[in-house]
């Protein structure tokens, strides 16, 4: 699933630049994700950068709004990265 930056978010600028998809971008108030380029760094990385790098714990988090299986995370890739 794509992940989510809650209210919790401090505006660090930590997690906008690990993202290998471009995922993250600045919000009105705070950095949010784009769930269509979100792939939870499946092709990447092991675990997902921005969270490894946020230093406010569970800032960034699954969204269930979005749901989606390793497999259709690392297709996304796949089509993000030909």
């Amino acid at each position: 699933m794509a992940l989510l930056i809650t209210a919790r978010c401090i505006n660090c600028d930590m997690c906008e630049p690990e993202c290998p998809n471009q995922a993250i971008t600045l919000g009105a108030a705070i950095y949010q994700i784009d769930a269509s380029r979100c792939t939870e760094c499946v092709g990447h990385y092991d675990a997902p950068t921005c969270q490894s790098v946020c230093p406010i714990d569970n800032t960034i988090i699954p969204d269930p709004q979005h749901v989606e299986s390793r497999e259709a995370l690392w297709e996304k890739f796949v089509l993000l990265h030909p």
